[in-house]
Order: C-alpha cells, then structure tokens, then sequence
C-alpha cells in the first residue's frame, strides 16, 4: 500500500499536470478562431486560382506544349513527397495521421520501383520519418518561434521545391498535409502539385475562343509557380487551423483524465488514512486492555 506522502505527491503532480492542460486548452481555443478563419479565407483564393489554370490549359489545348510544371518531365521515376506537420505536439494523433499518410504513399512508391525523396515541413514529421526513411529525408524546412504562418513561409518552400524541379533533382512532387474540417475531425490530404494536375472543365473548353494578351503559355508560366506557393500556403494555413482543433480537444480530454485521476487518489488517500487511524486506535486500545 502506498505511503500518504507519496499519494500527497502523486496528487499535487496530477493537479500541476491538469492547471497544464488546461491552459494549454484556453490558448488552442482562443487561436483556433483565428487559424479556422485564415485556413477558410485562403480556399476560395486558392480554388480561384485553379479554375484560371483551368481556363488557361483548355486554351492551349495540348499540355505536352506548355510550360514544363504543367507538362512534366515525361517521367515519374523520381517521386518528391512534402510532408508538412506541426512544429510541436500534444495535439493526439494530429502528426501521426499525417505521417501514416506519408508512410503509406512512400511505401506504395518504392513498391511500385520509384525512387523516392522526402522533404519535411515541421520538426515532428521529421523526426518521426528519420526512424523509417532518414536517408530518403533530403532537407527540412522549420518555423520554430514564428508567431504567424505568412505567405512568406510558403513562398520559402515553394521556393526550394521549384528549384529541385529546376535542378532535375525529381520528377514529381506531391504535397501531404491535414485538412481542416471541425475541432473534432482532420483530413490527412495528398495533392500533386508537379506536375499541375489541372482538371479542364467544360466551362474552361468553352473559354478557349478567347485571345489572351501575353500568349496562353507565358501566362501560365508566370501563373503555375505562383499556383505552388498559394498551394502551400493553404495547406500551411489548413495544417495550423487542425493543429489547434486537435490541441484543443486532446488537452480538454487530458485534463478530464486528470480530474478523474485525482477523484481516484484522493479516495484512495482518505482510505489509506483512515486505515492508519483505525489501525492506531486498534493499537492504542490493545496496549490499554493489556494493562
């Protein structure tokens, strides 16, 4: 049977532990707000974009003639995957979704007999991809302290993306984030961003009548590195939206657990000393008879 000061001790932790939570809770939910709205914001911009390329790719008709991030390389024998996770944890299996989605595609992949690199955007995908896959990790992005996911974040990844694909160094890049869908739900997403996978719609036939002024393909030159970074950078914001939503409600139910554990230890406490007093009364009471 446990002592009552280490009993005292194991309570007093828990409840350090539960004030923890708790306020890890508060600060998720007061960000969420703030992220949930950003992520939302970001989609018609980003959907905006795509029906453009749509438009523009139904005009030049063949995509072989356009610009190499809309044609490819004519290969897919190197296979570039952008992980993006979260930069810290205690958000549940948040990370882990995304990972296992990872590990599925990557796997797939080298089954499939293409070669394989991987490119981490935050430090827990990372370090839990370098267990299985580190010499396939040929670079990691992270924004540790930064405040606010920018543009500018994107635009570093985008960036380095775009200058592998300038370099020959892949042929195909598929991006790999959560979708935010509610606090309690988070979509682990993979997207093709090189190269473009554009749907032309019918809509987007009917437009290719029009002449554009610069030419099709000078337009899409211009548009396809652009659509990459604004890709990113919804699935940045997507990611930092789910993070708190995930954060959120593992910390409300971290600290449900620790208000429980602390209903069990204080009962098994009062049991344990009142077992004390009956036993020292008992004593107290056998010394007297015997005398």
């Amino acid at each position: 049977m446990p002592s009552l000061k280490s009993l005292r001790l194991r309570i007093t932790s828990v409840k350090s532990t539960q004030k923890i939570t708790k306020a890890l809770n508060l600060v998720a939910a007061s960000k969420l707000r703030r992220a949930q709205q950003a992520a939302e914001a970001a989609r018609p911009y980003a959907e905006r974009m795509a029906d453009v390329l749509s438009s523009l790719a139904g005009s030049i008709g063949d995509a072989s003639s356009g610009p190499k991030l809309l044609s490819g390389t004519g290969r897919d024998q190197v296979q570039l995957v952008v992980v993006v996770t979260s930069e810290r944890g205690l958000c549940g299996g948040f990370n882990t979704q995304i990972v296992r989605q990872a590990r599925e595609r990557i796997e797939a992949l080298r089954m499939a007999g293409k070669t394989v690199k991987i490119l981490c955007v935050g430090r827990k995908g990372r370090d839990s991809l370098r267990r299985f896959y580190a010499d396939l990790i040929v670079d990691t992005i992270s924004f540790v302290g930064l405040r606010q996911i920018g543009f500018a974040q994107a635009q570093e990844i985008a960036d380095r993306v775009l200058g592998m694909f300038d370099a020959g160094e892949f042929d195909v890049a598929t991006l790999i984030y959560s979708r935010f869908r509610n606090v309690m739900s988070q979509i682990p997403t993979a997207l093709q961003m090189i190269p473009a996978k554009i749907e032309v719609s019918d809509a987007a036939q009917s437009k290719a009548a029009y002449e554009y002024e610069p030419e099709e393909e000078e337009i899409l030159a211009a548009l396809l590195p652009r659509n990459i970074a604004v890709q990113i950078f919804r699935a940045l914001l997507e990611n930092n939206a789910g993070f708190y939503g995930a954060q959120m409600t593992a910390m409300d139910s971290a600290t449900r657990n620790a208000g429980e554990m602390i209903k069990k230890l204080t009962l098994t406490f009062n049991r344990t000393r009142q077992a004390m007093i009956t036993k020292e009364l008992i004593e107290i009471i056998s010394g007297a008879e015997a005398l």
